[in-house]
């Protein structure tokens, strides 16, 4: 009985035992059930809200397969490739007044104080215009292009208003090189002003844009170019300077600069001012640089053909007006002796001999009675005298008085008038080779072989013995211009402009210098004109870039003048 009673007493615990454990394991299921249920709700609630946001985030957008694989905006590159303009992820300063949600203040500072710890950080900003921004409680950005240093800087002011989100922004590596070619992106992802407003369908299209577009600038000429300009400038105190040097074959464009440039990575109101183009957009009367085209011109017809006949270089007298050299050259001179010595009297007698018809002819067919043949959107009209030129107007615009054109226009007559007569527009994208442009004829080949010898003894001998650069058979012309004003021209207020080609035995490139209202200082000897203060820049300017483009220096070898050598007392020393 025992037994059986001890049998029943183990066998009840053992189902006590096993009820246990199964409520147990119940419960234990129930919890973590529960446990299953509170984290799926959890979960439920952040995916709500990430969809919530992703409806209602202003800086979330849908994303397709290109934006995600390729830039925002396309590369611009140089020749060789180097990067000009890019786009990159940045940061920008938005003000978000709902940042700490509908009720209450945005700020936790006062508007005042915090637009006074922005303008520490971001000078350029206005302080109270900013205090003004924050205080109205509307959202908007307060800055675009923020560096890293200067984001951690907003961050450490503790205002969980300003949000500093990430976006992508166009940035230029090279700062300020190149800018009046470049051009900058606005606010509205468009381009502005240069290549980037050409360019800018291509430099969107989601089937371009993944292609770098390569211009024809050399970045390297591009630099040396702006450095000498710079030098030149501060040296004799300038109003500004502008350069340009041109393919005498292509037409391309190596380097193209207009000083005091802007930094296309910062617009402000001081950038905003200096993105007038000087080179493309600003006309200037050119003075004396216009006398080889006028020669050329009157070889090309036929009225010199003889170097060595001596022209009156008297003073003429047209009416009440007087033309006259600078400084008296003689009772007579030649050809070769004209340019060298840049002789008013005799160029204006040889336009007389040529005719106004003819002059007028050559000149549009060089496009000057247009706007400069490039691509970008700010191009000058020149000043042209009309259709019929009385006979002053005509001989004083044969030295380069009475009509206004771009520098642009001039280096493109210069490659016409040294490449063997033909003129092709100027183009910022780099040609391929075999595609230049077939251009138009001028002047006769032998015309231009001409030339090249009477350009050569300019710098040899003449007013541009400051631009030989030894080695680089440079040959070219000076020329030096009062500014015209109001009432008259304004003796105070020149343009100093020296144009040249090199090497003048196979001329390959155009190098046109200019000054605008130089004055006379202890670096110029107390000169404005061009012989000291142009001149001399493309003088230290070719041995820069003459090796980067293949031309290098070889003293036994020029362009054979010897025929003329003769005519000229210089030559003979």
């Amino acid at each position: 009985m025992n037994a059986l009673s001890a049998s029943m007493a183990i066998s009840t615990g053992r189902v006590q035992l096993v009820t246990f454990r199964k409520q147990s394991l119940t419960m234990a299921r129930w919890r973590v059930l529960w446990v299953a249920l509170v984290f799926a709700c959890v979960a439920a609630i952040a995916v709500m809200r990430i969809f919530y946001l992703g409806l209602a985030d202003r800086s979330v957008s849908r994303t397709s397969l290109e934006d995600a694989l390729l830039p925002s905006r396309g590369e611009i590159t140089d020749r060789n490739g180097t990067p000009l303009a890019r786009a990159f992820p940045a940061y920008a300063l938005w003000y978000n007044p709902k940042a700490l949600g509908e009720a209450g203040t945005p700020l936790v500072k006062s508007a005042e104080k915090v637009a006074a710890e922005l303008e520490k950080i971001f000078p350029s900003l206005d302080e109270s215009e900013v205090a003004q921004r924050l205080a109205s409680g509307k959202a908007g950005y307060i800055r675009r292009r923020v560096l890293p240093e200067e984001a951690n800087r907003v961050q450490d002011i503790g205002e969980l208003a300003l949000e500093i989100p990430r976006e992508t922004d166009r940035h230029y590596p090279q700062g300020s090189m190149g800018a009046h070619i470049l051009g900058y992106v606005a606010a509205d992802g468009h381009g502005r002003v240069g290549m980037e407003q050409v360019l800018d369908k291509q430099l969107n299209d989601p089937t371009t844009r993944g292609t770098p577009v390569p211009l024809s600038i050399d970045l390297r000429v591009q630099g040396a170019l702006e450095d000498e300009l710079r030098r030149g400038m501060l040296l004799v105190n300038a109003k500004g300077a502008a350069g340009i040097v041109l393919d005498v074959d292509t037409g391309e464009v190596m380097a193209l600069a207009s000083l005091p440039e802007f930094d296309p990575n910062r617009i402000d109101e001081q950038g905003e001012k200096y993105m007038f183009n000087r080179v493309t957009n600003q006309v200037y009367e050119l003075g004396s640089t216009f006398k080889p085209i006028t020669v050329a011109a009157a070889i090309d017809a036929g009225v010199v053909r003889d170097f060595g006949k001596q022209y009156n270089a008297e003073p003429v007298q047209i009416g009440r007006f007087t033309i006259k050299d600078l400084h008296p050259l003689g009772a007579t001179l030649n050809v070769p002796e004209t340019l060298i010595h840049s002789s008013n009297t005799v160029t204006a007698r040889l336009v007389d001999e040529l005719g106004a018809d003819r002059l007028r002819r050559t000149l549009m067919d060089l496009g000057m009675n247009e706007r400069p043949y490039i691509e970008l959107p700010a191009r000058g009209f020149p000043i042209w005298p009309g259709e019929k030129w009385p006979r002053l107007r005509a001989m004083t615009v044969g030295y380069g008085h009475g009509i206004a054109v771009t520098p642009l226009h001039l280096a493109s007559a210069y490659a016409a008038m040294v490449n063997g007569g033909i003129w092709r527009p100027a183009t910022l994208h780099k040609i391929k080779p075999g595609d230049a442009p077939r251009g138009r004829r001028v002047f006769k080949a032998s015309t231009s072989s001409r030339m090249r010898q009477l350009l050569r003894m300019v710098a040899l001998y003449g007013t541009g013995r400051s631009a030989n650069a030894p080695g680089f058979r440079v040959g070219g012309k000076t020329g030096s211009a009062e500014k015209p004003g109001a009432h008259g021209y304004r003796k105070s207020a020149v343009v100093s402009t020296f144009a040249a080609a090199f090497p003048m035995d196979r001329p390959r490139f155009v190098v046109v210098a200019m000054l605008d209202e130089p004055h006379g200082t202890v670096a110029s000897s107390y000169q404005r004109t061009a012989a000291w203060n142009a001149g001399p820049i493309v003088g230290r300017l070719v041995p820069r870039i003459g090796p980067i483009l293949g031309v290098r220096p070889d003293n036994t070898r020029d362009v054979d003048i010897s025929d003329l050598k003769r005519l000229v007392p210089e030559a003979q020393k």
